[in-house]
Formats: C-alpha cells, structure tokens, sequence
C-alpha cells in the first residue's frame, strides 16, 4: 500500500511536467501572435483583405508574413490551427488539480479553520466554481457591456477580485490561490474551445461555400484573445505561487490576489505598446515595481503565516501517523533534525519563514505532513538540503519504516 504514495508522487511529477510543456506552447504561441498583430504595418502594394503585413528574421532566413482581417479571397491548400496548446494546458493542469488538491484534500484543499467540511464537498465546490467563471464571464461579454472592452475589463476585475476573496473563505490559502489560477485559466482555455475556433471554423466554412465570411466572427475572437493575453501572466503568478507561502499565506493572500492581476495589466501593456510601436510607455514598469513592493508589504503585515493544518489536535484523517509505535521516536527525530527550519519561527540563520509553509513542531504537523516526510526524508535525500543537520541512514529508515507500517496499519 505504501507503494502508492511514490507512484502518487512520481505521477504528480509527470503530470506537472507535462503541464508545463503544454502551458509554454500555448503561452509562447499566444504572445507571438499577439506581439504579430500589433506589430501589422498597412502598405499600398497590399492584396485585396489583407491587413497588414510584416517582415521578420529568424533561424537564418527571412519570413514575410500578411493577416487578412477577415478572411482571403479563397481558402488556403494549407492551414495551420493553433488550438491543442490550449486544450492540453487545461487538460493537463486540470489532471494536476485532482492529483494534488482532490488526491490530497485534506491536507492541501480544506483549512477547517475557514470551512469545516469534507473531502467531496470540497471538490464539488471547487468544480462548480469553475463552471461558475466561465458562465458569467462568458454572459458578461455577450451583453451590451461586450461592446466595451475596457469597461469589460474593468467588470471582469471586479469579479476576479472577488472570486479571490471568496476561495479563501472556501480553502487553504495554497488552494486559494491555484483556483484562482484554475479559475482564469478556464475562462482562456474556453475562450479558445468555446468561442475562437469556432468562430474561425464558421469563417472557413463560409470560405469553402463561397460566401463572404461576416467580419463579426474575427472581431469577438480577437477581443477574447486579448482577454486572454492580459490574463496569462497572473495565471502563470498563481500556478507558481504554491511555492511561496508569503505570496497565499498572509491575513491579506486576496488582496494581494487583486494587485498580481494589476500587475498583470502593467506588464503586458507596456510589451503591447512597444509591439504596436506606439513607444516605450516605462510608467508600467514603474507601477509594476510600487505593486510588488505593496505586496511584500502585505505579506508581512501579520507576522506569522496563517496555518493550513489544525495545530490543537490531529485530525482522523491523518490520526494513524499519530498512533504509530514508531511516532515517539520520529516526533524527536523530526524535532532534532527539521523543526529548526519547519517552524512557525525558523532559527537556521537565513530561513525567516517555514520552507512552503509547512511547520513540524506538533503532532497534528508532523502527522499531516507525514506522506511528505516520507517521500523529501525517507525514500529520498531531499531533506534536510545537503544534509545539513546530519540525519543518518538509520534515521531514515524510521521515517521510511514510519510511513508504510502505519499505511499498512490502516489497510488492515
């Protein structure tokens, strides 16, 4: 049975990979395109539906491309279709949400301290909440205010800073803030599922019958594309951000949710802006920077992380690590040989907060944390880092001994 923990662990790692090799394809073909479209120069000698063209240089040679606002005259031999980088980002990263946060629940998803519910509630909430984004962003735009794209925006921030403030009224801050990214990252992979393609497979359509393709299609598909393009920098923020207990860890993650999308907004204008060649705009920048600088501030306002596990008492999900013959002995193991650094205040010089929030000084922590101390100290060396407080092989084999005979325990 203990088995399943390192498969879980390896299964993670390959899901996450692919995640990742998925999400550059997409976000590297999304900001060329964009970077392209703005970058477009009107000239005479131009054919009939052509936009704009541009010249650029790469790999060795020359590439002279042209865009055709609506559609060419006829419909190309060869047409490429930019669209799997999309669906396979959320694929992937959906495939990660339930390794992780559904696999892991209890530990990653609910913070009982905010909502005292089970492992399925959770879940459900969690689906429906993705579900819910793509609704109401998806009728906001269709509404009169679609003709609006800045006042759209506008709307669209409103909402996302209270989806922000509601997922931690839900769950853990950790899980806060990757649903907010799972959020937004929904609405752009639906942008692309539920409205671009199709809009683009209408146009062809009409080009394949011989009629003139209605210029309403490429406009609504441009306007959720640069939704799009504005968005991916905070997605890619949240996704990372796991990582960074100062980041969804404080009194104040929402708030600092809200300013990541500002920040989002800074950035990629001034890279929009340089592309269009309308200038350098180095406000942004400078924006960018006093909005971090607000965040760092944020995140140590209060000056202890706010705690995802329960510290008074071990819970039943995780009461047979608790219960284990071996956990005398592993709670002063871990107590000697980690607590140093997973405390809610460090004392190894250089650590000031508790590596990825995670605290080892009691038993509900240390039990909670169990399948972690298995996989980062057992089976593997990870921790401590180079091995710096000196824990020994037999040491690790309490650990490993720890973990699988209280699985096998339970499997009893």
């Amino acid at each position: 049975m203990y088995e399943y923990a390192i498969a879980w662990e390896w299964l993670a790692f390959a899901a996450r990979w692919f995640h990742v090799v998925t999400a550059i394809a997409w976000i590297g073909s999304s900001f060329y395109f964009i970077a392209l479209d703005l970058g477009l120069v009107k000239r005479p000698h131009l054919p009939p539906g052509a936009y704009g063209e541009e010249w650029q240089v790469h790999g060795g040679g020359f590439y002279h491309i042209q865009k055709y606002l609506v559609a060419p005259a006829q419909m190309p031999e060869h047409l490429t279709w930019f669209k799997y980088e999309s669906y396979f980002t959320w694929i992937s990263g959906f495939l990660m949400l339930c390794i992780v946060y559904y696999g892991g629940a209890d530990l990653f998803l609910i913070d009982r301290h905010v909502l005292d519910i089970s492992p399925p509630v959770a879940i459900l909430i969690s689906l429906a909440s993705l579900a819910f984004g793509w609704v109401v962003y998806d009728l906001l735009c269709r509404s009169p205010l679609g003709l609006n794209t800045w006042g759209l925006m506008a709307v669209l921030y409103a909402v996302l800073v209270f989806m922000a403030w509601g997922y931690t009224q839900l769950f853990t801050g950790r899980a806060a803030f990757l649903h907010l990214g799972a959020f937004t990252a929904t609405i752009m992979s639906a942008n692309v599922f539920m409205i671009i393609i199709p809009n683009q497979k209408i146009v062809v359509a009409d080009l394949i019958a011989g009629r003139t393709p209605d210029p309403k299609y490429g406009q609504v598909a441009k306007q959720r594309s640069l939704h799009n393009n504005y968005l991916t920098l905070p997605v890619i923020f949240f996704m990372l951000s796991n990582h960074y207990p100062l980041a969804f860890g404080t009194a104040f993650n929402w708030v600092i949710a809200a300013l990541v999308f500002l920040m989002g907004v800074t950035i990629r204008h001034w890279f929009n802006t340089t592309h269009a060649r309308k200038g350098r705009p180095t406000w942004t920048w400078i924006v960018t920077v006093i909005l971090f600088m607000l965040i760092m501030w944020l995140s140590t306002v209060p000056k202890q992380l706010t705690g995802e596990t329960d510290t008074a008492a071990v819970t039943p999900a995780f009461q047979q690590f608790a219960d284990n013959p071996h956990f005398p002995a592993v709670k002063q193991l871990v107590s000697t040989r980690c607590s140093m650094c997973h405390a809610a205040e460090p004392v190894y010089e250089g650590v000031v907060r508790p590596p990825k929030g995670v605290a080892l000084e009691n038993d509900a922590e240390i039990a909670a944390h169990a399948r972690e101390i298995y996989i980062q100290a057992g089976r593997s060396h990870a921790m401590p880092p180079g091995n710096v407080t000196d824990i020994t092989p037999d040491e690790r084999r309490l650990l490993i001994a720890w973990f699988e005979s209280a699985v096998e325990g339970k499997k009893q």
